[in-house]
């Protein structure tokens, strides 16, 4: 909940007991935040949505290469994986798009990294997943700086967004597709009116381009990272030139286009971007808030608007559903972040309305603890009612048996939620309270009280590590952990030696430190257990090497409390 300065003119009427209009719900660009909600959890590090007619969405999983069906609520069901997916750091499965004439012709459009070195696109049915035709190949690749947004435009075209691949040469060369805004036909081939004959190239001197956005006029947006000081939001045109690598953000050069808005790359490093009532909504990764960008009548920008910062992590995705909410997807799991058990998820934000729902739900009942450990407890409980309907569930949580205050622990879509990073050997109490859409809330449920397993260290441990792809200058490594004793594991550590001159670029599932050649790598909060005997988890790194040099780093242990 937002703290909110009260006015002194408001404070005064109400210590002379005037009544004073209840305070309204946090609205920006024509949605509530202050209702926003998590509608759909467990995806691995989501990229992009993009919406089929029967109102539900489709995500692709960056490393995992699947493509998940989602609905509000419901759990996501797998429909498709594209193959040939290579992922490694940034790169992966990316971009999704739905056929504008999707009714019809039934075409899903992705846009991925693949194992045969370049980012491509492929277009299938969800009739038949396995059949993906190539409708676009050779732009270049690398673990950064792959692009990925695609989206068809009010010209029916398709726009591929691409970076510059690591390599900034390829942002001003004409003749190479990194580092542009691509536009084409349905099947790929190049359309009439593009700015450059015989081009796919829409707009070039681009980074990293990971957003598009077309506003109520037709005007084409797009949100780019910055290398170290400015992330950009700027307006696309044909044949334009945004700079890079000679200028980041604004700069005094005419040949180049300036960008509407920039903030540090700590304020947004921004990927999705949506547009809904003459607002832009960018979605930021390291700042983790969601941009509302309000425009001007002649397509700049006002002054931008934080919203959700810091309540859900890193934010990857933005759109506007069919069903005029919009809908925000994390990025928890993507190694750069500190996931929670419900990651990754989707977040819906309702419109702002003033409906006359008054209503609240019922309480829900038969809150009951289960499967409660060292560090986590999930709970279930049976479904409130409502005269419109319930969209989601608070979970409250005290300190002790008795005393404390209790706060809200998380939220859930469904009637379940596993509290995890608990304390071993410590005593807790739950409710749990309903949501509707108009934001009304039920009254709690019953309490129930849990008390956490004590700590049972001492275990054993091994680290296996896997090379999941190298290439001259780099690799990932997959390490699986496995706890080999007889009592249940809580907390490891891998210690391992880098080879002369590789370090340690990027990694997940992991805390990760390196002194000289010496890596060490912690467990997260949420897979340092418990581990029952057998039972393993993972994590993985990236690290760099000097060319040619085809070591890997070796001297894997193991050890635990």
């Amino acid at each position: 909940m937002r703290a909110r300065v009260i006015p002194a003119l408001v404070l005064t009427l109400i210590l002379l007991g005037v009544g004073v209009p209840r305070a309204e719900a946090q609205v920006v660009g024509g949605f509530d935040f202050d209702r926003a909600e998590v509608s759909v959890t467990g995806l691995q590090v989501p990229w992009a949505m993009a919406f089929l007619p029967d109102g539900s969405a489709l995500v692709s999983e960056r490393n995992t290469g699947r493509v998940m069906q989602v609905r509000p609520g419901q759990a996501p069901a797998q429909v498709a994986t594209v193959s040939g997916v290579s992922a490694s750091g940034e790169s992966g499965l990316l971009g999704l798009a739905v056929s504008p004439s999707y009714a019809e012709d039934g075409w899903v459009y992705a846009y991925f990294t693949s194992t045969s070195g370049d980012n491509r696109l492929v277009r299938f049915r969800l009739s038949a997943p396995q059949t993906q035709t190539v409708i676009f190949s050779g732009v270049p690749s690398a673990a950064i700086h792959d692009g990925g947004r695609i989206a068809f435009g009010p010209d029916g075209m398709l726009y591929v967004a691409t970076g510059d691949a690591n390599n900034t040469a390829n942002a001003q060369n004409l003749n190479s597709p990194a580092g542009k805004i691509l536009r084409m036909t349905p099947t790929g081939g190049v359309p009439s009116g593009n700015p450059f004959a015989n081009s796919r190239v829409w707009s070039y001197g681009h980074r990293n381009v990971q957003g598009l956005a077309w506003d109520s006029q037709g005007r084409m947006y797009a949100t780019e990272f910055g290398q170290n000081t400015w992330d950009e939001v700027n307006q696309i045109v044909a044949g334009g030139n945004y700079g890079w690598p000679t200028c980041e953000g604004t700069c005094g050069n005419g040949s180049f286009h300036n960008p509407i808005v920039t903030w540090t790359t700590a304020e947004a490093s921004p990927s999705g971007l949506a547009y809904a009532n003459d607002t832009l909504f960018a979605a930021a990764l390291r700042g983790q808030r969601v941009w509302a960008v309000p425009l001007t009548s002649g397509g700049g920008a006002g002054t931008p608007v934080a919203e959700l910062q810091g309540e859900y992590g890193r934010l990857r995705a933005v759109a506007v559903g069919p069903d005029g909410w919009l809908w925000v997807g994390t990025s928890n799991r993507d190694g750069r972040g500190s996931p929670v058990a419900q990651d990754d998820r989707i977040v819906r934000v309702p419109p702002a309305s003033g409906g006359t729902d008054t209503q609240a739900p019922s309480a829900p009942a038969g809150l009951a603890a289960s499967g409660t450990t060292a560090t986590a407890t999930t709970l279930s409980w049976t479904a409130a009612t409502d005269n419109v309907g319930v969209t989601g569930y608070d979970v409250l949580r005290a300190p002790g048996a008795s005393g404390g205050t209790f706060t809200q622990a998380g939220t859930s879509a469904t009637t379940s939620f596993t509290n995890t990073g608990l304390t071993a050997g410590t005593t807790y109490r739950y409710q749990v309270r309903a949501r509707d859409a108009a934001g009304n809330l039920s009254p709690v449920s019953n309490t129930v009280t849990v008390t956490t397993t004590p700590s049972q260290g001492g275990g054993t441990c091994t680290a296996t590590p896997a090379t999941a792809s190298e290439w001259a200058t780099g690799y990932v490594i997959q390490v699986t952990v496995t706890n080999t004793g007889t009592a249940t594991l809580n907390g490891w550590t891998v210690t391992f030696t880098l080879p002369p001159g590789h370090t340690i670029s990027g990694s997940w599932n992991v805390q990760m430190s390196s002194s000289g050649q010496t890596a060490t790598a912690r467990n997260a909060a949420y897979n340092g257990g418990p581990i029952a005997p057998g039972a393993s988890t993972s994590f993985g790194f990236q690290a760099s090497r000097p060319s040619a040099d085809g070591r890997v780093p070796g001297n894997y242990t193991c050890t635990s409390p």
